[in-house]
């Protein structure tokens, strides 16, 4: 019984890549839908910010993070990755406690889409590379969304064909209905509990999150959402001021 117990809890996703995986889904979520508000464009640029911190923080934690957080836990090749479709459609597909095969280069995708599609928002705010660039933009957000279309999808038959929530390891972070007769590859066997050092970080990164959110609320953003634009408008009102007294000056002059 007390085995049993133990498995039952084990932690799969730390707090920091429930706190990432949230806060990303809710910034891709916020930003395209305020993709064609013009009045609410800051904000969308806030979300894209955040989105750009977040990848900073993820790349980083896939290499230091706990066991199934890090990049070299589900770095599965293409055909893998197949095989593991073949097997679920069969029934037959192998139960992992991380991320699967398939999985695995959904979420790859996903990140690249990320990290192409906040790159190209910036120059495009920026106004750097005309409307190519805001064309190639709009292309990867609606790629960034089908990919979490697949990747929901991937999910929800995972769930179904092993019989298990893979949604509440993300929120609770722990997996609560190990099998018996697991191979150690897909066994609790080696995985980190929760610690004392996950939480910290988890809650640190949380709490930058909203605090950058809290900053850009008292401080209007500053140079980070003052645009292209803005900044020319403004060089333009000082050539026009300037212009205004050289007249000023001639016409004392005269």
């Amino acid at each position: 019984m007390q085995d049993t117990t133990d498995r039952a809890q084990r932690m799969i996703w730390d707090l920091p890549t429930r706190v990432f995986h949230w806060a990303l889904a809710g910034s891709f979520l916020g930003a395209y839908l305020l993709s064609e508000n013009d009045a609410a464009r800051n904000f969308h640029v806030m979300f894209g910010y955040t989105v750009a911190g977040l990848l900073v923080f993820r790349l980083a934690w896939g290499f230091v993070g706990s066991r199934h957080a890090r990049f070299a836990a589900f770095a599965y090749s293409p055909a893998a990755a197949l095989g593991y479709l073949r097997d679920l459609a069969t029934g037959r597909a192998r139960d992992y406690e991380g991320h699967n095969p398939a999985g695995s280069w959904a979420i790859y995708a996903l990140l690249a889409l990320a990290a192409a599609t906040a790159v190209t928002g910036w120059l495009h705010y920026n106004e750097l590379g005309g409307e190519a660039i805001e064309e190639v933009h709009e292309v990867l957000a609606n790629a960034w969304l089908v990919m979490v279309v697949v990747h929901v999808a991937g999910v929800i038959v995972g769930s179904l064909a092993h019989r298990r929530s893979l949604i509440a390891p993300m929120i609770t972070g722990y997996r609560r209905d190990a099998r018996e007769g697991d191979s150690p590859a897909t066994s609790g066997a080696g995985v980190v509990p929760a610690t004392r050092p996950g939480w910290v970080l988890g809650s640190a990164l949380l709490a930058a999150v909203l605090g950058f959110w809290t900053w850009a609320a008292n401080t209007g953003g500053g140079t980070l959402l003052a645009g292209a634009e803005e900044e020319r408008g403004q060089g333009a009102s000082q050539l026009a001021e300037g212009g205004h007294d050289d007249e000023q000056e001639h016409e004392d002059d005269d």
